[in-house]
């Protein structure tokens, strides 16, 4: 079982998943708007909704609950013989994600934020050197995860073979790279692979990209958040898609 709190979370998972949810616990005397449609949309769901004490909230939660836990069932992500069945499904052309090594789980789940606002189709996640899909993970993710189509990894290299073998072309961000990510065309089937928040890609991924890219800084930091940098570039490749001005 997991958790998931926080107004936009809870909202979230409500929306996209109401039969992962066993039952939402709310603050008492919280019933402002925000709270109220939370409330009545999962009432109308026939989600069971529990009026607790802010203590209790307080003692279950690690952050800020704004009033709101929701009980869960597990979020499994789906495995690899399940993603290549529903391949055909996804229309062309593919936008994709992959994460090398994302091992903050708040990071990991303001990537998975990033990538349902951009309309990814899939997020593969290695089976090791990845986050867990935890408590922190689901409330940085305001729900995103949910809407998401998530694909565990065994072998991540021969899994990025297998789509280029679909005529996906895989794009990776390093900042050693002398491409920009402006400069780089996004308008094909395409992965957006990322690295961990320290080291970046390992050597075995990076070699496996078709083209890598950079976001050149121009402050004192070397670099940015996984997650910033997983929406610069997955909104670019929307941009030139023609779906942001």
């Amino acid at each position: 079982m997991s958790q998931v709190y926080g107004l936009h979370a809870v909202a979230g998972v409500v929306a996209a998943d109401p039969a992962r949810v066993r039952v939402i616990h709310v603050q008492r005397g919280r019933r402002d708007r925000r709270m109220q449609e939370l409330i009545d949309s999962a009432s109308s769901r026939g989600i069971r909704v529990e009026t607790v004490e802010r203590a209790w909230l307080d003692r279950r939660c690690e952050g800020s609950h704004q009033g709101v836990l929701a009980d869960c069932h597990a979020l499994a992500p789906l495995g690899e013989k399940a993603f290549e069945g529903r391949w055909r499904e996804l229309p062309a052309p593919h936008l994709l994600m992959v994460l090398d090594g994302v091992t903050d789980p708040r990071n990991l789940g303001a990537c998975l934020r990033s990538a349902e606002a951009a309309g990814v189709q899939a997020v593969l996640l290695p089976r090791r050197r990845s986050a867990p899909l935890n408590d922190a993970a689901l409330k940085a993710a305001a729900g995103a995860a949910e809407s998401l189509l998530l694909v565990e990894v065994g072998n991540l290299a021969r899994r990025l073979e297998w789509l280029k073998a679909q005529g996906v072309w895989l794009v990776g961000a390093d900042g050693s790279a002398t491409t920009r990510w402006d400069q780089a065309d996004l308008r094909s089937s395409c992965a957006i692979v990322l690295g961990s928040e320290g080291t970046g890609m390992r050597a075995l991924t990076a070699r496996s990209c078709d083209t890598l890219v950079s976001i050149p800084m121009q402050g004192r930091v070397a670099s940015l958040n996984v997650s910033v940098a997983a929406g610069i570039l997955l909104f670019e490749a929307v941009r030139q898609r023609g779906g942001a001005g």
